[in-house]
């Protein structure tokens, strides 16, 4: 089992990177499916209520023996930064806090201070355990879709889905479907944000205790137009 560098950790990314961040965590021994206390959101501006909101779940008591909050965020106001502060300073309950933004030196000196910048693998994000290409997938029917789906959520012998693949794997569709969004807007202007949606409702609970990962997923096959 590899150790964490400390319990504040700053990664220099986007939300592309959640998946190797996550393989980071499963190196350290932390348990990825099913997990109630790991705790995965994106923010596109992680403002004082998001802080607030974290700062409530990182109070309540661990259900195993540590508690780990990834955030990605594309910026964090300065109010959000003050208002985590002693929280960082002292996680409580063994709480673990990764933070994913593109510029980690541009926070307040008080929050780096607090925090150990981590550099991650991000190749292994890129080659997930799985052949579903996100290109081909978009490519095919809604109903081949599903089909392709089964690649992606094999359970392994304790009935655990690879989440680090399908997080790779979503990270990998959003990206295309980015890409092709212009195309896309010009047959149906509805259909990116739909399946950027889906895409975004299946990345943000995929990892909940509990969460339907096979019908966020079949939901992402679905409503993806194809390209």
């Amino acid at each position: 089992m590899n150790s964490l560098p400390g319990n504040v950790l700053l990664v220099a990314g986007s939300a592309d990177d959640v998946p190797a961040v996550l393989v980071l965590l499963a190196s350290a021994g932390i348990e990825l499916e099913a997990n109630p206390d790991l705790y995965v959101r994106h923010h596109r501006q992680f403002g004082i209520d998001d802080a607030q909101e974290l700062r409530a779940r990182a109070s309540t008591r661990a259900i195993g023996e540590r508690r780990v909050f990834v955030i990605s965020a594309g910026g964090m106001t300065s109010e959000a930064q003050n208002a985590l502060l002693k929280t960082l300073e002292e996680p409580p309950d063994n709480a673990l806090f990764i933070f994913i933004i593109p510029a980690p030196d541009a926070l307040l000196a008080t929050v780096r201070s607090r925090s150990q910048i981590v550099e991650i693998e991000r190749d292994i994000a890129d080659h997930p355990a799985t052949d579903l290409d996100a290109v081909a997938f978009l490519e095919t029917t809604p109903a081949r879709r599903i089909d392709l789906l089964k690649s992606v959520l094999q359970k392994d012998d304790d009935d655990k889905y690879n989440t680090g693949a399908i997080l790779a794997f979503l990270a990998s569709l959003e990206r295309h479907v980015a890409r092709s969004k212009t195309t896309m807007d010009l047959r149906d202007p509805s259909s990116a944000k739909e399946m950027l949606g889906a895409i975004y409702r299946a990345r943000m609970y995929a990892t909940d205790r509990g969460a339907l990962v096979k019908t966020l997923m079949e939901s992402v096959a679905l409503l993806a137009p194809m390209v």
